[in-house]
């Protein structure tokens, strides 16, 4: 297939794009600048120039080729209501393109406020109604089935290497700012994780899948105590450790406080019986352990 990645420069798109390449796929990537432009075309990559906010190009990406990931999304906390609104509008304009066309659409959600805390969160869930927070990517991209297409979601954990971990590359930095790292409460609340080359491979496996409606889970591991996370960051900052209660979590978390006691423990046994797809990253704690910079 030729398959257009937005995102294709990102954390997570450069590795996928590398996943589809070696596996036989031609990868049509969004690019924003030159350098991104080169480096994807350094892995054998064609390039769409524009941008998340070019509804144009994104079209354009999306007519030109056989199916669709959608991995991009502007990573401003300053900013995260803005953010949630270009990422609608851009699956909006991706559907429009693809709309008739019983193509694949394989876009990027999350595991929060899919169910109750204490509970695992498994493929068949839905978003809580009531859940209040404001993007919707996986919403949008499903509603866009009965136009003809084969939507489908990756619901993504904390994705790592030793360079990045999803949530908690800016609970490193809020640490570092405060001077101390801190859990909330007893620290015992889960966080899905998986490496960042399983997930890229779990992107291909699902496109080539096309399954519509379904929601696939990048878990490797059901969840990390949120206390471990911060016992290794707090040897690897060289920062005293502390528990805080949950009504101090706002003015010490900051713009990831609604995250930091929160419970997302998640199975990924139907993606892997459906997809065959068998982790065999490092975890979580493992790259922690070699966090870089650290």
């Amino acid at each position: 297939m030729r398959i257009f990645v937005t995102g294709a420069t990102g954390f997570i798109g450069m590795p996928t794009v590398r996943e589809l390449i070696a596996a036989g796929h031609d990868v049509l990537g969004l690019a924003r600048s030159d350098d991104g432009a080169r480096a994807l075309a350094a892995v054998g990559a064609q390039v769409q120039r524009g941008a998340l906010e070019d509804l144009d190009s994104l079209q354009k990406g999306a007519m030109a080729s056989d199916a669709v990931i959608h991995l991009a999304f502007i990573h401003d906390w300053s900013n995260f209501m803005a953010s949630c609104e270009t990422d609608r509008r851009a699956i909006e304009a991706l559907g429009s393109a693809l709309a008739g066309s019983d193509k694949p659409f394989l876009a990027t959600g999350g595991l929060a406020g899919l169910a109750p805390p204490g509970q695992v969160t498994t493929e068949n869930d839905v978003i809580l109604p009531d859940f209040p927070f404001p993007r919707v990517s996986e919403q949008t991209a499903l509603a866009l089935i009965p136009q003809g297409i084969r939507a489908s979601v990756v619901r993504l954990p904390q994705v790592h290497d030793r360079a990045k971990q999803g949530l908690i590359t800016p609970l490193i930095e809020t640490f570092r700012q405060n001077g101390t790292c801190a859990y909330v409460g007893e620290g015992r609340n889960l966080w899905p994780a998986a490496h960042v080359l399983d997930v890229a491979r779990l992107y291909r496996l699902a496109i080539e899948k096309g399954a519509t409606g379904a929601a696939w889970h990048a878990v490797a591991e059901e969840g990390v105590a949120m206390r471990d996370i911060v016992d290794t960051l707090g040897r690897r900052l060289d920062l005293p450790v502390r528990s805080i209660m949950l009504e101090e979590a706002p003015a010490f978390f900051g713009r990831v406080a609604m995250f930091a006691g929160f419970d997302m423990r998640a199975s990924s046994a139907l993606t892997r019986q459906a997809l065959g797809w068998v982790p065999t990253g490092p975890g979580l704690i493992a790259d922690l352990e070699q966090l870089q910079d650290a």
